[in-house]
């Protein structure tokens, strides 16, 4: 099959091919017929325009020979400078036009009257030009008779240009109408070839063409029935060694193993889809060991910080006040090693805060005021663990801790619209708004937090909640400015009760 086909390509000539020596051919031809025409048409035109040129030479000589006879005839009249002047350039022009008159002996007799005419032409200058100097010397005797033989030869010359004009005429007439008939013959001629061209030129392309659609036809009869699912016809017949016996051939090869090729898509989309499921697989448990590992970062100066004021607080005060203690404590880490690897209801992190808060009154001797406005029918709502706490801590150290007058954090859980929304509100040292874009956008690193903390940020809160919900608006941050507070709210979607539970 392999040397069949490159013997296949060996021979073939393209369509391409035979197009452009068709229409190669055919621009030759009229390519020629149009510069023999063009030549020819410009020869004939050129003859005809130059027919009459003989007849404008005599009338531009009659015309300035009759200009120098009336400028002197007015100069002897009144003597005017303006006539002189006239006349001079007259006599200038007429001696340039007697120079394309023949000088030569010959037996033609318009050639022979061209002689004549410049030589008693010359004559003709020299009396006018006597007579005018003897006008300027007041000779009246002499320039009258100077201007009187002038005048003889100025009607000798004027006959001659005058006949030799009507003679040349007739001859130039005769002349045109046999050039314009021979033009006319050539353009019949002319039109001729090239509408045999023309003619010559449909035939090729019906050859051309009827040798390339007919087996396209042949060919989009059988696509027609392999469209159709009929795979069992016959193999076209390779006849045009062309691109349409290039594509036959192809469409012969792509219906014989058509069934191969349906099998190898079959089998290729169900290794497509395992490898998306596999994908899928895979990228759920990056995201879990993703959220495993942010909930894992909680720092050991906490736990150790918290157990010291306990111990200080068995040694003060008696055994009911320490048990209380103790056991928040307790269920506070209990919370964290129990809760940190799953989703917790929005009941246990409040109750988890109500500890948070406890310890930190016992710690701090009660500075700490915390209200709490709660929707209970909220709370049974799925979240990931450890994500108030962080918020009330980070309020804590750095909203109310160290400032004047009362500190206060507020916590209200209400519903708006389709989502449950978690304020968490100080009337603390408030936040700049720069320091709100660095903590969105993740640019507060964690190991810049206090180590009297459990080590988990709000920008680590962001990443697990968006985890956690697959969505990017899930907290917002305000700050009217300086001393005016800090509110942080958690959005989530009321529709993450099912979905995200764990």
């Amino acid at each position: 099959m392999q040397k069949l086909r490159s013997k296949f390509h060996k021979f073939r000539v393209s369509i391409k091919s035979k197009l452009m020596l068709v229409f190669l051919m055919t621009t030759i031809i009229i390519f020629g017929v149009n510069i023999y025409m063009y030549f020819n048409m410009n020869y004939m035109i050129g003859r005809i325009d130059n027919v009459y040129l003989s007849n404008t030479k005599l009338n531009d000589l009659q015309n300035s020979l009759t200009g120098i006879q009336t400028m002197m005839t007015e100069y002897l009249s009144t003597k005017s400078t303006d006539s002189a002047e006239s006349y001079y350039e007259y006599e200038s022009t007429y001696r340039k036009l007697l120079k394309d008159l023949n000088l030569t002996s010959t037996d033609y007799e318009s050639l022979l009257m061209e002689k004549n005419i410049y030589h008693i032409s010359i004559d003709y200058l020299d009396f006018a030009e006597k007579a005018i100097q003897a006008k300027r010397g007041r000779n009246v005797e002499k320039y009258k008779l100077f201007y009187d033989e002038a005048s003889k030869l100025y009607n000798y010359v004027d006959t001659y240009i005058y006949s030799l004009n009507n003679q040349q005429f007739q001859n130039n007439s005769s002349n045109y109408e046999i050039l314009f008939a021979s033009l006319k013959n050539s353009e019949a001629i002319t039109m001729l070839v090239l509408l045999m061209v023309a003619l010559l030129n449909i035939v090729l392309i019906l050859i051309l063409t009827r040798g390339i659609t007919e087996p396209l036809k042949r060919l989009s009869t059988a696509a027609n029935q392999v469209a159709l699912g009929r795979l069992s016809i016959e193999q076209l017949e390779v006849k045009n060694h062309d691109e349409v016996g290039v594509v036959t051939n192809a469409f012969n090869q792509m219906v014989y193993s058509l069934n191969d090729y349906i099998t190898q898509i079959r089998n290729s989309m169900e290794l497509e889809r395992e490898m998306k499921e596999r994908e899928l697989l895979m990228e759920s448990h990056l995201k879990d060991a993703q959220l495993k590992y942010l909930q894992a970062q909680i720092n050991p100066h906490f736990l150790f910080n918290t157990l010291n004021a306990g111990a200080q607080l068995a040694m003060l005060e008696g055994a009911e006040k320490t048990y209380a203690y103790v056991q928040n404590v307790a269920d506070f880490f209990r919370y964290n090693v129990k809760k940190n690897s799953g989703s917790v209801t929005l009941a246990q992190e409040i109750e988890l805060v109500d500890n948070y808060i406890y310890i930190l009154n016992v710690r701090f001797s009660g500075d700490i005021h915390f209200e709490k406005q709660i929707d209970h029918n909220l709370t049974n709502i799925q979240v990931p663990s450890m994500i108030l706490q962080p918020i009330i801590e980070n309020a804590i150290h750095y909203g109310i801790r160290g400032m004047e007058g009362k500190g206060i954090i507020r916590m209200e859980v209400i519903q708006e619209d389709d989502q449950v929304c978690i304020s968490i509100r100080d009337n603390g040292v408030g936040m700049s708004q720069d320091k709100i874009a660095e903590i969105m956008k993740g640019e507060i690193k964690e190991s810049s937090v206090n180590n009297d903390s459990n080590g988990i940020g709000i920008g680590n809160v962001i990443s697990r909640l968006r985890l956690f919900f697959h969505q990017d608006n899930v907290m917002e941050i305000t700050s009217l400015g300086e001393n005016m507070g800090t509110e942080v709210a958690i959005f989530i979607p009321l529709e993450g009760k099912e979905k995200h539970h764990v």
